[in-house]
């Protein structure tokens, strides 16, 4: 794996490099280098913004956020994203991290496909979700200039991402669709049948036992 991409360091740390294994043991190489895709544009981010941030917080977040897709992380009844987050606190508190760090890479996991909130809190949190969304849908794509882009892809591919992402997302929101009402999960499902009905929160609302 490249040491330094476009000027950031990949962390080399004995906590990184077994992150970094223990990722690569269960996800393909699509997920993995896009793990460290979102890793590398957040880091950018936070050059660019002048953010202080832990590099090393930032790679685990980045390295984990999607781990929930995976089966031996899945559960029945959590959204993905807490599936991730719940892997990777307990792989820091693993390794001795303090309780203060480990949550702050939950929440970094958790919080990574939330709109509107993720940016306002603290660095680490803002860099994942700002590197997912630059990887997957394209948002900042233009505050990164070609040469960043190029040589980001040029170490951690993209192949087929588009077509493949998608049928990764789709295959583990349909294993628990009540897990993706009000989050962009619901998309996924929708794309495969457009028929699906998602539950809605004024039905809901109206159908609850209260009175009024």
């Amino acid at each position: 794996m490249a040491d330094v991409i476009s000027g950031i360091k990949i962390p080399d740390s004995k906590i990184a490099r077994e992150a970094a294994e223990l990722v690569r043991q269960h996800e393909n190489e699509m997920l993995f280098n896009h793990s460290v895709r979102v890793f590398v544009f957040g880091a950018m981010k936070g050059i660019r913004q002048n953010l202080k941030f832990d590099s090393e917080l930032l790679y685990v977040a980045a390295l984990f956020h999607d781990l929930g897709l995976i089966d031996a992380y899945h559960t029945e009844t959590k959204r993905f994203e807490v599936d991730g987050a719940d892997a990777a606190r307990e792989f820091l508190r693993s390794h001795g991290i303090p309780e203060p760090k480990a949550d702050l890479v939950w929440e970094a996991i958790a919080l990574h496909t939330t709109s509107g909130i993720p940016q306002y809190m603290r660095p680490e949190i803002a860099l994942t979700n700002a590197g997912v969304l630059v990887d997957v849908v394209g948002i900042g794509y233009d505050e990164y200039t070609p040469e960043q882009r190029d040589q980001v892809i040029a170490a951690f591919p993209r192949g087929n991402f588009k077509n493949e992402f998608l049928e990764v997302q789709t295959c583990s929101a349909l294993k628990k669709p009540h897990t993706t009402f009000g989050t962009v999960n619901f998309d996924y499902i929708e794309y495969r049948d457009p028929t699906f009905r998602k539950p809605n929160a004024c039905t809901l609302i109206h159908n609850t036992p209260w009175h009024s």
